[in-house]
């Protein structure tokens, strides 16, 4: 014979779970005058047959048709105090779940009007916090038969959700802001989320309580994401590229092999910046000449010495040797001495 509850409670303080199907699995036999005990951070939601009878509040309660009324339209006028009816109980915790972590898998790209490439990537990472609102609309729409329901099956969606409104509002903002006033903007656009999202969670029987922003800025790889993401042309992240070998080069006090690596960038982006500057009218700007060896000739000699290949790069002669022993620059060595052919140092200077 199947056992008959008299009283149904769940302890749990449901630290990481939103529902406790009471039983687990299989159903509960429950009579008039079977008690029922909620928490304060609990509510009971009734079931039988699939539909929802009833919900309890904080408190302890005693089964009777007067509070689960639809009982008697499901049992019928044979009802009486010895006949068991079975149903199911959803615990369901209505505390606030507060400081879940939020954060971009994938930078979002925005407009930057005005600035740099006239587009940025966005990370960011934070906090949120949300509350079951509708105990019966959550269980009915999400949590279905299944025994219990943790934070863990529902913040996946909810997290998609926030970065989906989050993409949105900054899609909006860029439009009249760029990306160094955004930054600034973390309180309101914390709010906007919030108001973004509330009638995507309403629709499932939650209320979305917080949502904060701990950090907001650009990607440190937006130019080889950008080009991955096909929205950066090769000629652009060429030069982006020589800059970077450039600050690098300048950033090293020692000189030598961490200098050198950034001489080829660093001619081709003077190259590059000389173009720019010189192109005026729409004309094309005009290839700038390679560096010549200062030797009253105006030639560069067929084979040179480090030092004569210093002076035409323009750097010291520790850089060049520097560069020699790295690969970067084709030479011969004779003895303790190098020698550069003009056809070695001219395929240096292409990269």
């Amino acid at each position: 014979m199947a056992r008959v509850f008299d009283v149904v409670e769940y302890r749990s303080e449901m630290q990481d779970e939103i529902v406790h199907r009471f039983p687990e699995t299989g159903i509960a036999d429950l009579r008039i005058g079977s008690q029922v005990i909620v928490r304060e951070s609990q509510r009971a939601v009734f079931f039988r047959d699939g539909k929802a009878l009833d919900m309890f509040g904080a408190g302890r309660h005693t089964i009777v048709t007067a509070n689960v009324p639809l009982l008697v339209d499901l049992i019928g006028k044979a009802f009486n105090d010895r006949t068991p009816f079975t149903a199911e109980v959803y615990y369901v915790s209505v505390k606030e779940f507060a400081d879940r972590k939020w954060g971009t898998s994938q930078p979002i790209m925005v407009a930057n009007p005005g600035v740099g490439l006239g587009v940025s990537l966005l990370q960011g990472f934070g906090t949120y916090s949300y509350q079951v609102s509708d105990p019966q609309q959550f269980v009915t729409q999400i949590v279905g038969a299944q025994g219990v329901y943790r934070t863990a099956d529902i913040e996946n969606r909810l997290r998609i959700m926030l970065m989906s409104k989050l993409q949105d509002l900054l899609g909006e903002t860029t439009k009249t802001r760029n990306v160094l006033e955004l930054i600034g903007l973390t309180e309101e656009l914390g709010a906007g989320v919030r108001a973004k999202a509330q009638d995507d969670f309403a629709a499932i029987g939650l209320q979305l309580k917080s949502f904060y922003i701990g950090n907001l800025k650009p990607s440190t790889k937006s130019a080889e994401e950008l080009r991955a993401m096909g929205m950066l042309d090769m000629n652009v992240y060429t030069q982006l590229q020589a800059a970077d070998a450039l600050r690098e080069a300048a950033n090293n006090e020692s000189g030598g092999a961490g200098l050198t690596a950034g001489i080829g960038a660093g001619v081709g982006l003077g190259q590059y910046f000389g173009q720019a500057i010189g192109g005026q009218g729409g004309q094309q700007p005009q290839q700038q000449a390679a560096p010549q060896a200062s030797n009253g000739t105006g030639a560069m000699p067929d084979v040179m010495t480090p030092a004569e290949a210093a002076a035409i790069l323009r750097v010291s002669e520790e850089d060049v040797k520097a560069a020699i022993e790295a690969g970067d620059l084709k030479a011969r060595k004779l003895g303790s001495a190098y020698r550069i052919s003009k056809s070695a140092l001219e395929d240096f200077l292409k990269g």
